[in-house]
């Protein structure tokens, strides 16, 4: 049944590239900012016609102006980043009651060559359309008429945005009110200019996300905690890894060092991954994609907090991870980019993008990247080569269509840490220094690792009509791997004795996801609703091919002797695994009134897994299925307000057989939370979240009968997450978060009740900002600062040691005058000696020491 729903859904995906008419979109949102010679605007007029209140602004180029338009509850706002404001009369522009549908317009300057354009509906959210006369720029207002219940509406195509009339309108010294405009003799009606929309995100302030529930939704109306790492702190802070991305997360702690690459988190708890099931690429699910993620087309990080089966599928009851790609920009945009630092760091890039025809129906966009580093550990190495094409085609009036690929060579040394006795533990000798590397290449030669990743996808969206749609997405990934290493198998009595073992082996992933769904806006009576109704197939392959393991030389850690001889091979392995699974979900997001919004959902899961051992010529398969639902509420009791709560539920598939033959029941997850969501001005928001999160049918040792497990172990997991992210300051930014963690065992045979969950702080602490200078000689100059605390966690469910806590300060410097950046990024800055994680009492990872990168780039 499986096979017959992936082919059908998979030929019926294609076919509708061949035979379903298409839309041109008029507003494309990418973080990166193409900045051509700002345009002076030196003149704001306002004009009344028949259908509302125009905004003049008069330029003195001919040079569209790039626009980021946002609303929220009465609040217009329209973001020019490529203009300067200098006006004769002051420095801004503000007119209250203009007429009767506007309460309010202002016009502001923001930062070295931006403009914001404020307005404020007396009655609800204005509308706007923008045209272009003599290279002036007319902003076209229109007080919005109050729907019928009879009527379906459609949810604003406006992106809501947090804001405060206060905060939008400020007063400024030495303001007037000009005169009204008269009409422009040579403006035809109907002549619109585009909006040319080359900014989703302005700054550290995230509003909307698809990734909450499959729609462009408000973060404020989803009823379960988000938090978004945008480009902008992605690029302040030099990202370069999935774990440091994640630690400016409140709740998630790497499971493995920064610089391994690895892609492994917890998540209030709980281990999150693409082995798990819970990282996604632009929605759909990418089992090794956090393994060495290459950060050059990478747009924004989000991570969806708590269980995620009801739109995703299997997973663990953490939380998600969304990594969303860049997409092409409709107007030119190239930028090249270098890096050098210590420890032999080496990194150039090129972001390409723009318009391939006079209409602007075709775009692209092209990132590649190189990097060659060293590290502050033996033999550690890091060369890759990246290139990422994309196509975006708008065809007809419906229809859009991009096609994506990536490809990607990774050359590493695989590195596994160091035993917890000799760093956290003593050894009575003495302490292992962090540069230590026990491991080696087994076959002597430069390389232990060898990662070549290919992506193949497309998105496909057409407009049924003005209420629905249809959404068609696809994604292929063959992933390999050549490895070869040698790993600890036992310290010995006298703690310095390293016993070793040796593999060497070839994995093959194949990946491959097809997503169709259905989306709808309609009214029942005065109810709004938007339904969402899909079906996902999703196949993973993987092959172990000549896995061969043996014994190594053992090592002595405190006068190691590295290029021994290896011993014979003691194990072969040569097998794989088919996984298929098929989802059906459906969601409704129910606007009862303006301030009140319910959230339903649920998914049906069927899944089969098919092993086979090629030596042993064995099979064994396995299938189940598991439902999950998802309740959730949001109140509104004034506009920057939302309060939520909710439940939901998810599924890991757990393979294997108890002593009775009978297979085992997927584990399950199940979260309670509730919080409160602050827009503390049109710039600032902040979050606080509780939550009750736990996990059951849990494998644990078979108490009577030895070798075999039972499902009875529970864990869970209850804390307190706090965020803020935005703009507190024209040009100071934060991006920070504190978590209280609670994670332990309930039930178990194998480990004590009670136990601590392993890499989980109780108290962790996360805070950066940046400050940039807004005017006068040192214009374009800012700093940065980020602090992180995490309190100590345990190294292992057993609790047999501890990581203790550690605080580590970064810093940044930099300086930005029109398409020109550099900056300075350090972190620890005080060469703190810490430990950053740990997987066994074998695996110890050190964090990195004192580190600085310098980067040089350009915009053109």
């Amino acid at each position: 049944m499986l096979k017959l729903w992936w082919r059908s859904l998979f030929l019926a995906g294609v076919f509708s590239l061949s035979i379903v008419p298409v839309v041109q979109v008029r507003v494309f949102a990418q973080s990166s900012i193409s900045i051509p010679s700002p345009v002076t605007v030196t003149s704001v007029r306002l004009n009344q016609t028949d259908s509302g209140l125009e905004i003049f602004l008069e330029t003195t180029s001919k040079q569209p102006l790039s626009i980021v338009t946002s609303g929220y509850g009465k609040t217009f706002v329209a973001n020019i980043t490529n203009a300067r404001l200098d006006l004769s009369e002051g420095k801004s522009f503000r007119q209250e009651n203009p007429n009767a549908g506007i309460a309010v317009v202002s016009v502001t300057p923001q930062g070295n060559n931006g403009i914001r354009v404020s307005a404020i509906g007396s009655e609800g959210l204005p509308t706007a359309k923008v045209r272009q006369s003599n290279g002036n720029s007319i902003l076209s207002l229109a007080a919005p008429a109050a729907p019928t219940a009879q009527t379906p509406v459609s949810p604003p195509t406006i992106p809501q945005t947090p804001t405060q009339p206060e905060a939008t309108t400020p007063e400024a010294e030495g303001e007037s009110t000009p005169p009204a405009a008269p009409e422009p003799a040579d403006t035809a009606p109907g002549e619109e200019m585009e909006i040319v929309v080359t900014g989703e995100q302005d700054g550290y302030s995230v509003t909307d996300t698809s990734t909450g529930t499959k729609t462009d939704t408000p973060l404020r109306d989803i009823p379960q905690s988000i938090q978004v790492v945008p480009q902008e702190v992605l690029r302040d802070q030099n990202i370069n890894s999935l774990e440091d991305a994640t630690r400016n997360v409140s709740g998630v702690t790497g499971t493995r060092a920064s610089y391994v690459r690895d892609g492994a988190v917890t998540i209030r708890g709980f281990q999150s991954s693409g082995f798990t099931g819970n990282l996604l690429r632009n929605g759909l699910r990418d089992p090794r994609g956090g393994f060495g993620l290459e950060f050059a087309n990478i747009d924004r990080v989000e991570v969806l907090k708590g269980p995620a089966s009801v739109l995703f599928g299997l997973g663990s009851p953490g939380g998600t991870i969304n990594i969303v790609t860049k997409q092409p920009l409709r107007e030119p945009f190239y930028a090249v980019e270098g890096t050098i630092g210590n420890y032999d760091f080496y990194r150039g890039a090129i972001d390409l993008s723009g318009p391939l025809n006079s209409s602007k129906t075709i775009a692209y966009r092209l990132n590649a990247a190189y990097q060659d580093n060293k590290g502050f550990i033996d033999f550690q190495q890091d060369k890759i080569f990246f290139i990422a094409p994309v196509l975006s085609f708008d065809i007809g009036k419906n229809t859009k269509l991009t096609l994506e690929a990536e490809y990607r060579e990774w050359d590493l040394f695989f590195l596994l840490g160091l035993p917890a006795v000799g760093t956290v533990l003593p050894t009575g000798i003495g302490r292992l220094p962090r540069n230590l590397n026990f491991s080696e290449s087994s076959t002597g030669g430069d390389n232990t690792m060898k990662v070549t990743t290919s992506k193949i996808g497309y998105r496909l969206e057409h407009k049924l009509s003005k209420n629905w749609s249809i959404r068609n997405s696809f994604l292929a990934t063959l992933y390999r791997i050549n490895r070869e290493f040698l790993f600890a198998t036992s310290l010995a009595p006298d703690n310095r004795t390293l016993n070793r073992g040796y593999e060497l082996g070839e994995f093959d992933d194949n990946t491959f996801n097809l997503d169709t769904n259905v989306l709808g806006n309609f009214s029942t009576g005065s109810i709004q609703h938007q339904l969402l109704f899909g079906v996902d197939l999703y196949r993973l392959n993987e092959y172990r091919q000549q896995r061969n393991t043996g014994t190594a030389a053992p090592l002595d850690l405190f006068n190691p002797v590295y290029g021994q001889p290896l011993g014979s091979i003691t194990t072969r392995g040569d097998d794989s695994t088919l996984t298929d699974s098929l989802g059906i979900y459906i969601q409704d997001q129910i606007t009862l009134a303006d301030n009140l919004k319910l959230l339903l959902g649920g998914r049906f899961d069927t899944f089969k897994q098919t092993t086979e051992d090629f030596i042993e010529d064995t099979e064994q398969e396995q299938t189940g299925d598991a439902f999950s639902p998802r309740l959730g509420i949001v109140y509104q009791p004034i506009e920057p307000i939302s309060l939520y709560a909710s439940y939901i539920r998810s599924f890991t598939p757990a393979i294997g057989r108890s002593f009775d033959g009978s297979q085992f029941q997927p584990e399950r997850g199940t979260q309670y939370e509730v919080g409160v969501k602050a827009d503390l001005n049109d710039r600032l928001s902040a979050t606080l979240a509780l939550y009750d999160l736990s996990r059951s049918n849990v494998l644990t040792d078979d108490p009577i009968n030895e070798g075999f497990s039972i499902q009875t172990g529970k864990q869970k997991s209850q804390g307190i997450e706090l965020n803020i992210s935005g703009e507190i300051l024209p040009g100071w930014n934060v991006f920070g978060g504190y978590a209280y963690t609670n994670a332990r065992i309930t039930e178990d045979e194998t480990f004590d009740v009670d136990n601590r969950l392993s890499s989980t702080p109780e108290n962790a602490f996360n805070l950066w900002t940046t400050y940039e200078i807004q005017q006068g000689s040192l214009q374009g100059l800012g700093f940065g600062l980020g602090l992180y605390f995490v309190g100590e966690r345990q190294g292992d469910l057993a609790n047999t040691f501890q990581l203790p806590s550690y605080f580590r300060t970064d810093a940044s410097i930099f300086y930005k005058r029109d398409r020109f950046r550099a900056a300075l990024n350090f972190r620890n800055l005080f060469d703190a000696d810490y430990f950053e994680a740990a997987t066994s009492r074998l695996r110890v990872f050190y964090g990195e020491p004192f580190t600085v990168q310098g980067t040089v780039s350009w915009e053109f």
